[in-house]
């Protein structure tokens, strides 16, 4: 197997951990872990919970207005 670049190293592995989390959202799993989305797996929570993240965004904005509350972890506001 050829040596590959870090940059190179780097996106192989995030896309091999994307295909992970597909697999296991269509197999009726989830993408997340024991520390929950992050930044690293936001697209990946629309693909599992659909229209439920309008939800959640709506939630996040009546209680944290200001977003300051752990900002952009789970999902972008606008």
């Amino acid at each position: 197997m050829p040596m590959l670049g870090v940059h190179q190293e780097l996106e192989a592995v995030k896309g091999f951990c994307e295909h992970l989390a597909i697999r296991a959202i269509n197999m009726d799993g989830t993408c997340t872990g024991e520390h929950g989305i992050g930044v690293g797996k936001q697209s990946l929570l629309e693909i599992e919970m659909g229209q439920s993240v309008d939800l959640m965004r709506s939630i996040k904005q009546a209680l944290d207005p200001q977003n300051i509350m752990n900002p952009d972890k789970i999902f972008q506001l606008s």
